[in-house]
C-alpha cells in the first residue's frame, strides 16, 4: 500500500510542479533542462520506491501512475474546469502581426520563440507574416500565415 500511495503522491507533486512551470518547460529544451529531467527523474525514482527494488513495488507503481493518468484523463473528458485546471487553453500570442505582449509576458514565451517556429513551420521570416501565432495545450506554436498582397 505505501508503493501506491508513493507514487500518487509524486504523481501529484510532478502534475501540481509542471502545472505551474507553464507551457514554456514544454517548448524547447535545452542542455539545462535535459540535466533538470535527468535529476527530476532520479529523484522521482527515488521517492516513488524507496527501500523497495522488487519487481513487484515497480510494477504497483506504474500501474498506479497509469491508472492514475487514465482516470484523470477521464475526468479531463468529462469536466471542462478539470481540463482548464490541468492543461490550460490555447493562448494567441501574435494576431495579425501585432505581438499580444501581455500574454506573451504571461507565459514567458518570447517573440524569439514564436519566430523560430514561423521560420520552422510556416517558413515566415517576418512578424507582419503571421496572422495568428497560438500557444497550444501541449506547449507548441501554432503558426497561422497571413496573405500580405
Amino acid at each position: 500500500m505505501e508503493t501506491i500511495l508513493r507514487a500518487a503522491g509524486i504523481y501529484v507533486v510532478l502534475l501540481v510542479v509542471f502545472r505551474i512551470a507553464g507551457r514554456r518547460a514544454l517548448l524547447q529544451m535545452t542542455s539545462f533542462d535535459l540535466i533538470l529531467l535527468l535529476i527530476i527523474s532520479e529523484a522521482t525514482q527515488q521517492a516513488l520506491l524507496g527501500d523497495d527494488f522488487s519487481v513487484t513495488g515497480a510494477a504497483l507503481t506504474i500501474i498506479t501512475l497509469i491508472v492514475l493518468d487514465i482516470i484523470l484523463g477521464f475526468i479531463k473528458k468529462r469536466t471542462r474546469w478539470a481540463d482548464y485546471m490541468l492543461d490550460g487553453s490555447a493562448v494567441i500570442l501574435v494576431e495579425y502581426g501585432m505581438p499580444m505582449e501581455d500574454k506573451m509576458k504571461k507565459t514567458g514565451i518570447t517573440l524569439d520563440d514564436i519566430m523560430v517556429s514561423a521560420r520552422t513551420n510556416q517558413g515566415i521570416d517576418e512578424l507582419s507574416g503571421i496572422k495568428f501565432a497560438i500557444l497550444e495545450k501541449n506547449g507548441h506554436i501554432s503558426v497561422i500565415s497571413r496573405d500580405i498582397k
